[in-house]
């Protein structure tokens, strides 16, 4: 059995966990990991929020999020899917922000969490060249959570995270 551990130190150990789908993100950067609990006795609980339901990555994040926990050598930890609050762009860091346009996605622009009417993005900084002369090419993008688009500028396509 390992010894004692903070909710802190377990942190540590889960919070560089890829996102499956944007590997330059991580499960913090995200904003999807919501919560450790490190009960008497030493077993370990994660809460992780998809970023939208029925999000395939998912099972691949808590099987990595469980192998992360076990390799260390706490063997007594559960992953829990929790729904609610429901994930926005709101709990993306800006570090994972930057990250997102190091790697040629713009990230979200705006807050998800503004009541009122609902705000369209017409124009998108392109994360190549920084122009904001560009147009939607698709609503949907490699993922769900992404739209295509394209800079009449650079003449680069490239995702663009979505405000949800």
């Amino acid at each position: 059995m390992v010894s004692a551990v903070t909710v802190a130190e377990v942190r540590g150990l889960v919070a560089d966990v890829p996102d499956p789908e944007i590997p330059v993100l991580t499960i913090a950067d995200l904003g999807v990991l919501r919560d450790i609990r490190v009960h008497t006795g030493g077993r370990i609980e994660v809460d992780i929020t998809p970023t939208y339901s029925g999000c395939p990555a998912m099972d691949a994040i808590r099987t990595d999020v469980l192998n992360r926990l076990r390799g260390a050598g706490f063997d007594d930890a559960e992953v829990r899917l929790v729904l609610a609050p429901a994930w926005t762009t709101d709990d993306m860091s800006e570090a994972g922000r930057r990250k997102l346009v190091d790697y040629g996605i713009a990230p979200p622009t705006g807050r998800a969490s503004v009541t009122g009417p609902v705000a369209l993005a017409l124009a998108v900084r392109c994360p190549q060249c920084g122009s904001v002369d560009t147009r939607e090419l698709s609503r949907f993008g490699s993922t769900a959570c992404k739209s295509l688009w394209a800079c009449t500028t650079c003449r680069e396509p490239f995702d663009y995270f979505k405000v949800l």
